[in-house]
């Protein structure tokens, strides 16, 4: 008799948490399913976690399980939405990417700040077909744990459009200069740019500066802009 009331109590809470688990995740969005960042993923497992124990676990009073998951994704979501208004706070949330490799030079210092060891470093420059941070002009160490790696001009593959064309050392790293139409001082710094050269560079484009969502500065000294509210075409 107690055996039957525990199933069909299990199944019950089996089948709640199920259509819970399945709206939090609509409403905290695809980023969160991605796992983009460590938050991302810790967050993720948190609440996997607690759904289980709510489905598996009678002990486990159901309502306050529950309490416990919602709330979870509460948080998560107002921390999302903090991060998508401030700049800052997502840095400290999510962190920022960090430069590893600069011109086949490995920076050991980042390397330390960021607990990496050269068996991890070429493992992850190994997930990318690169076997030598020789052959690396740039690598950046993401907040996601993945590294992005830009090879040297000699050493990137060969395109159609470069049968004809003589490689040529990149001008800049590609580099976020604004963000959520907020301007990222210490990457104009490192890119050797100021703030009065972008704004140029965006007038000469007809865009001001308060226009712009985001702005990124390309290899060749060009930008990529996308300004504020352009939305989609009908």
């Amino acid at each position: 008799m107690f055996e039957q009331l525990d199933f069909f109590e299990m199944t019950i809470r089996a089948i709640a948490t199920f259509f819970i688990l399945l709206l939090l995740t609509r409403l905290m969005g695809r980023k969160q399913l991605s796992q983009l960042t460590f938050f991302n993923y810790i967050t993720g497992i948190t609440i996997g976690s607690i759904a289980a124990d709510i489905s598996a676990e009678s002990t486990t009073p159901f309502f306050n399980g529950l309490t416990s998951l919602v709330w979870w994704a509460v948080l998560t979501i107002v921390v999302g939405y903090i991060g998508l208004k401030q700049a800052k706070f997502r840095t400290i949330v999510d962190g920022q990417p960090a430069i590893i490799i600069k011109d086949g030079n490995i920076l050991e210092e980042e390397l330390k700040k960021h607990q990496l060891n050269l068996d991890d470093l070429t493992m992850l420059l190994r997930e990318q077909n690169v076997l030598s941070p020789q052959d690396v002009d740039y690598a950046t160490f993401e907040p996601n744990g993945k590294l992005a790696v830009i090879l040297k001009p000699d050493k990137q593959p060969a395109t159609k459009q470069d049968q004809n064309i003589i490689s040529v050392q990149p001008t800049y790293i590609p580099t976020e200069l604004v963000s959520d139409g907020h301007l990222l001082q210490q990457n104009l710094k490192e890119a050797g740019v100021t703030k009065d050269w972008l704004a140029k560079q965006l007038k000469s484009l007809d865009i001001a500066l308060k226009d712009v969502f985001y702005v990124e500065l390309k290899q060749d000294g060009t930008l990529y802009v996308d300004k504020r509210n352009d939305g989609l075409l009908d």
